[in-house]
């Protein structure tokens, strides 16, 4: 039976990607008179790879990559004033209060009553700490992870910590990269829920997904039951 389920956070819970598609679209409009829309698409994307490893995931790297980006698309020429207002968008991202996605919340209090919820999220600390406490959902989640990347290690740790057993324990989210496959390759069970405007970095895998523990759902309202038939161990419903 399942021990422990645990729910990505952007994307899953709440809508965020809007958010990052909003700001990029401003950025763009800012630096319309230097370049295409297509072109800063490019070189931003390929700044935020670059720079993952060094400031890792969220507002505050993407801010970052977006100053960078503008210093060398303008090859230095980009105003102060400009720069401010880049900065000012990462504020305004910082303090905007994602909606939930339809279902959540009676989803959550559903599967509350009856197993342990945690929520595993990446990126920075303080901004991932604040959105889960404007979400509204805490008080149905017993524990929350906050990591600087999801992988394999990281799962292994979390696990540890908690006495969790991999194979007792289930992974909701919409990153096949970040949510599904490594939880899989630890012999866990992984539910992927797919979102519309998922981030491209994150669906990005270079292997094939395993198929046992594997489930694809539509949508979260479909997890209760879902959960209730991994309970009663219909392995033929793997897949």
């Amino acid at each position: 039976m399942i021990k422990q389920i645990a729910f990505d956070a952007d994307d899953t819970l709440w809508h965020n990607e809007p958010l990052y598609i909003d700001v990029q679209n401003r950025f763009k409009e800012l630096l319309s008179g230097y370049h295409s829309s297509e072109w800063i698409d490019q070189k931003l994307f390929a700044t935020e790879m670059r720079n993952l490893a060094h400031f890792g995931y969220g507002i505050k790297g993407f801010t970052l990559s977006m100053i960078e980006t503008a210093i060398e698309l303008t090859e230095g020429r980009i105003r102060g004033s400009e720069i401010q207002k880049i900065i000012d968008y990462a504020r305004e991202m910082l303090d905007t209060r994602l909606p939930l996605l339809e279902n959540v919340e009676d989803t959550l209090a559903l599967l509350a009553q009856s197993h342990d919820l945690m929520v595993i999220t990446k990126g920075d600390l303080l901004d991932q700490e604040a959105k889960i406490a404007r979400s509204g959902l805490q008080k149905y989640i017993k524990y929350i992870e906050v990591v600087s990347d999801k992988n394999r290690l990281s799962y292994v740790s979390i696990l540890s910590r908690h006495g969790i057993e991999p194979a007792s324990f289930l992974m909701v989210g919409n990153s096949l990269k970040s949510d599904i496959l490594p939880v899989l390759e630890l012999g866990g069970l992984a539910v992927y829920i797919p979102y519309s405007l998922t981030w491209t970095h994150e669906n990005s895998i270079d292997r094939q997904l395993p198929q046992q523990g594997f489930y694809q759902l539509e949508h979260i309202a479909l997890l209760p039951e879902l959960v209730r038939e991994i309970d009663r161990n219909l392995p033929e419903k793997h897949g």
